[in-house]
């Protein structure tokens, strides 16, 4: 399973769900610690904005930070949940919950993301990170055009917690 969540609900579902890896996608100024008795090692941090485009004075997801979220998400086996978070648990976060569910998928692409659509009316994940995504694993555009065929999300201003099942 992969949970998403907000950072302020982060806490409570880390300790409720018990899971293997943490993904924590937030600015440096909003990085939250790491749960009290959980592994810092199982704990990935990805320090951006929740931007496409670079703006001054914010920091844009670059390959490398995506590089790294690809390698960590590798290192999760499936047996035991993933939880991702960002500030809203709405773009950065469902970037890489989408990430999570396609890396060991070719091919399954327009299905995580139908899947990620039906629980998750209010998913609006990062274009920025989808499409850096999608040309490291070498999905031809594959990731970017699924992500479009969602459509427009419900706007909220914090999404609740979502559960996605693995792509066996």
């Amino acid at each position: 399973m992969i949970y998403v969540c907000s950072l302020r609900e982060m806490p409570r579902h880390a300790a409720a769900l018990r899971p293997s890896h943490i993904v924590s996608l937030i600015d440096h100024g909003y990085q939250p610690p790491t749960p009290a008795g959980f592994p810092p090692a199982r704990h990935h941090r990805v320090q951006v904005h929740d931007i496409s485009d670079p703006v001054e004075g914010m920091v844009c997801p670059v390959e490398a930070d995506v590089a790294r979220l690809i390698e960590f998400l590798g290192q999760w086996d499936g047996r035991a949940p993933l939880l991702v978070h960002c500030y809203a648990g709405i773009s950065r976060s469902m970037a890489a919950a989408l990430v999570a569910l396609v890396v060991g998928a070719p091919g399954r692409e327009a299905e995580a993301a139908s899947a990620m659509r039906r629980v998750a009316p209010h998913a609006q994940p990062n274009r920025r990170i989808v499409a850096l995504a999608d040309a490291i694993l070498g999905r031809d555009g594959r990731l970017i055009a699924a992500c479009e065929r969602m459509g427009p999300a419900r706007l909220l201003p914090e999404g609740p917690l979502v559960r996605l099942d693995r792509l066996l």
